[in-house]
């Protein structure tokens, strides 16, 4: 077996194929965000719900990731622009694939906003750390958004299947990207790009929206989800986690996972 095929073990469920992942990169875009602002206990609890990876940036290994608690993946995220900034759709690189390696990261993961200014930098960003990845082994996860002035509908189905499909042409071996709204248009997405692709959460929104969420993306085909603020955010996040992955892992329905929240 090898480098990647080993490390992808550690973000997917090696049994099922899928994953929950939480990312958790907010710090850099955002600030000190709520649910956040304790690393080490914020990865304790999604890792206790059963989560198979968090997503963060060097900070998030110097001091959250495996301090204690059940052992969970690390995805190191290369990009980075903040809310503050002139264009947050500018994605700039600012760690390594070999930096990332030093610090027993399992995967790496970049941002790309296909339709933004600055896209044909992102792009040539996105394939120099795929073929990086592909030397060294490790995994890459992009993260693809259509967003940009000519971009009218950013979850339209035509705008995500494509930006989907450019990753997974470019050398990504995961694909985080935005749910379409309905399990028929998802399932364009999966079936026109080659690699696991899995949804991402969007906006804060309650349990049962974000669990029916879930539910119609793997009915279409998805490999998992990449969901940050309605878990770590939840009031209990490790049983919000666990609910999660009742749906990604053992095909339960929204309603039933459910039942673990009523608490």
């Amino acid at each position: 077996m090898r480098g990647k095929e080993i490390r992808l073990e550690r973000i997917m469920n090696r049994e099922t194929g899928t994953t929950v992942i939480v990312p958790m990169d907010h710090g850099v875009s955002s600030g000190p965000v709520a649910g956040l602002i304790d690393l080490d206990d914020a990865v304790g609890k999604v890792a206790r719900g059963g989560a198979n990876a968090v997503i963060g940036h060097i900070g998030l290994a110097l001091h959250g990731h495996r301090k204690g608690g059940p052992d969970i993946g690390l995805i190191l995220h290369l990009s980075a622009s903040t809310d503050l900034g002139p264009d947050p759709n500018d994605k700039v690189i600012v760690n390594t694939v070999t930096n990332a390696l030093k610090m027993g990261a399992d995967g790496v993961s970049v941002h790309c906003n296909i339709g933004a200014e600055s896209e044909a930098r992102m792009l040539a960003d996105l394939g120099r750390i795929a073929v990086e990845c592909m030397e060294w082994g490790m995994p890459l996860l992009a993260m693809m958004y259509p967003r940009g002035a000519k971009v009218e509908d950013e979850k339209g189905v035509e705008n995500v299947k494509h930006a989907a499909r450019v990753a997974s042409e470019l050398g990504a071996d995961i694909v985080k990207t935005p749910y379409t709204g309905d399990p028929d248009s998802f399932r364009e997405v999966t079936m026109g790009c080659h690699v696991p692709v899995v949804v991402a959460g969007g906006s804060k929104t309650d349990d049962r929206t974000t669990l029916e969420l879930i539910e119609g993306a793997m009915e279409a085909g998805a490999a998992g989800i990449s969901i940050g603020r309605n878990a770590f955010q939840h009031p209990n996040p490790d049983l919000f986690v666990r609910a999660m992955a009742m749906v990604v892992h053992e095909h339960r329905s929204a309603e039933e996972a459910m039942e673990i929240l009523r608490v």
